[in-house]
Order: structure tokens, then sequence, then C-alpha cells
């Protein structure tokens, strides 16, 4: 077993945005009792002690923390790299120069589409001429800025000119990531999932900006999962380098995990070192012991490690199945009628918008 060397710190799950992909948990109001400033620091000291190097801040919208300075002055003291994962909604010249001086090394800020009608649409809220000042206030102060926008049937036939917006928006990286369906999105991906046809068009796109853009600003695209013939490796494989804290304090080996039927440990009742070695949760899938055929067999066992469980729990209902999305699951076909469907004529369909957490009990 390896020690992680990175923390996703989910502060919050409040956030003014209210995207139809999100992945957060359907039932948000069971987040509401959130850790102290002095609790995350301390889980934050008791990560370092077990050897992250990273410290990702993220939500929900992590600005809605009235300590999101104090947290990443501690971190950055402990000499981790911070990165602030945000909507920019909230980033204020004053909060962003004091996170400047708390050491802050490296911002994200999600945009939802290449310009405001579309981006506000899919945000739920006017959003989007806030996060292009984000921007220039971000390389203002001098910081590297990650451009992340999350890809879908809505959005991705502009995709050339999503990384137009980005360029001019003097991003040093460009994520483009199709949309994972866990959460909101799941309930969302019949009205989110592209069609074929769009995907193959996106890939094109983003060859010809990577070969354009070479040296200048990195691109990242991730294909949507239900158009690959094999799965990813999650997280880089179960448990193996990265953890993360949601904001009641659950400890979990994905973001999506709280969707899975195991017992979730808590940092309030045990030491961050213990449930990263010890807890079912991160015990469960890690390695290939676990695995059934055809994973078990599978030359391709130690690429991918059997997909996703989250995925392979929504899809089927049981999370030690073979990820639905690899050609090689005997559930296949599940992911191949959603691919189906979408490849069909289009039609109207109705997005469900994340509501607010205070709206959910």
């Amino acid at each position: 077993m390896t020690s992680p060397y990175g923390m996703l710190a989910e502060l919050t799950y409040d956030c003014p945005l209210h995207c139809p992909y999100c992945s957060n948990p359907l039932r948000m109001g069971d987040y509401r009792d959130e850790l102290t400033t002095a609790e995350w620091q301390r889980v934050i000291g008791e990560g370092q002690d077990l050897g992250i190097l990273q410290l990702h801040l993220s939500g929900g919208e992590p600005l809605q923390r009235r300590d999101v300075v104090d947290i990443v002055r501690f971190g950055s003291g402990l000499g981790l790299y911070t990165n602030l994962i945000t909507s920019g909604l909230g980033l204020s010249r004053r909060r962003a120069e004091q996170l400047r001086e708390a050491g802050l090394d490296h911002v994200q800020l999600s945009i939802q589409a290449h310009e405001a009608t579309a981006s506000d649409r899919i945000a739920g809220t006017r959003s989007f001429d806030r996060k292009v000042a984000a921007a220039h206030l971000i390389k203002e102060l001098g910081w590297p800025l990650t451009v992340n926008t999350v890809l879908h049937r809505l959005n991705i036939d502009r995709i050339a000119e999503t990384i137009a917006l980005a360029e001019d928006l003097g991003a040093d990286r460009v994520e483009l990531a199709n949309t994972q369906y866990y959460g909101w999105a799941l309930r969302n991906r019949a009205a989110l999932l592209p069609s074929r046809a769009q995907v193959d068009h996106a890939e094109e796109v983003v060859r010809a900006a990577r070969t354009r853009l070479k040296g200048q600003v990195e691109i990242i695209y991730v294909l949507p999962d239900y158009y690959s013939r094999y799965p990813k490796p999650c997280m880089g494989g179960w448990g193996s380098h990265q953890l993360t804290v949601v904001p009641n304090g659950d400890v979990l080996p994905c973001p999506a995990a709280h969707v899975l039927p195991l017992p979730h440990p808590n940092v309030r009742t045990e030491a961050l070192a213990r449930i990263w070695s010890d807890s079912p949760i991160f015990q469960a899938f890690r390695g290939t012991g676990w695995m059934p055929e055809p994973c078990r067999s599978c030359p391709r066992r130690e690429v991918d490690f059997g997909g996703c469980r989250c995925q392979a729990y929504l899809l089927t209902g049981d999370p030690a199945r073979t990820d639905p999305v690899c050609i090689l699951s005997p559930d296949h076909e599940i992911v191949t009628e959603a691919v189906r469907a979408a490849n069909e004529q289009p039609r109207e369909k109705v997005l469900t918008p994340r509501p607010h957490p205070r709206d959910i009990t």
C-alpha cells in the first residue's frame, strides 16, 4: 500500500450555481454539519503526516466558506501545493489578494460555456460575466490558471469557441472533461449524453487546437466513458494515490463514493492514517484480489483496475461488478442502450437543475 499524494478537501456543498451535471450527493442536506476551521486544519496536518503533497480545495463552492483563507494559509504553511477549484463567484479583489498573501498556488476556474447566454443557462444563474472578471483578476495577481469546462450535449458543439475563450482569458491549462454520470448528471443523462457525431467532432477540434497551441496552452480532453472501449482507472487505482474529505468529515477513496453501500469513516472519530490503511471502504477494492471475471483474468486488470466502482454500482446495483463501460462487461448493454438513445433523432429533453442545499431536506 502506497501513501496518498493528493487530498481533495470538499469544504462545503453550498454553491451559488445549479449545474444539472453536478456530481455532489443528491441528499446534500446530510452534509450540513461541516467541519470547523480547527477540524480542517487538524485533518490537513494529518494528511501531511500521511504523505500528501497537494491540497485541492473544492465543494460546492469553497469561497462560500469564510475561513477559506485561513485554510489555505495553514496548508501552504505545511509546504503543500494548494489549488482552489472555484466557480469564481465570490472571488472579490479583497478575497483574491488575501488568498495570494496566504500562499495559494493555483486556481482552477469553471466556465459552463463559451458565451453568457449558454453559460448562464447551464449554470442556472447569471454568472458568466463574473467568471470572466475572475479570470482576469487571477491572471493579474500572477496565478497559473486552469479553465475547466464540463462537456455535454448542450455545449460540446461549441468546443472550439470554448478553447478560444480560455485562450483569450490567458489560461495556462484547459480541462475539457465530458460529464461523469453520478448525482444530478445521472438523473439528467438523457439530456446530457452527446451523440457519437458530437464526440467525434470534438476530438477533431481538440487535436487541431493541441497542435496550434503546443507549448502555449496545455489541453486536457477526457472522452466520455460511455464512448470508450475500456474504462478509465478509478483515481489511478482505488485507494492508491488520493483521498477525498467531504464537508461533514467523511473520508472517501473518490468524490463519488458517497453512493456506495459501505460504511463511511469520519475524521471526527478516526485518525486519517488509520482510515487510509484499515477502513473497509478503502480496503474493499484495492489491488486486484476482489475482482470477478472477466476482470480477474483480464490482462488489463492492473491498467484500469476494473473501472469505476461507483459507476458499476449506480448502473448494476453491485459495486464489485465489472464497470459496464467495458466492452467485456456482461452488463455492457446498459451503456450501449444509453448511447443508442443519445444517437436517436434529437427530441426535447428537460433538465433538472441542481437545487440549493438549503432547499433539500
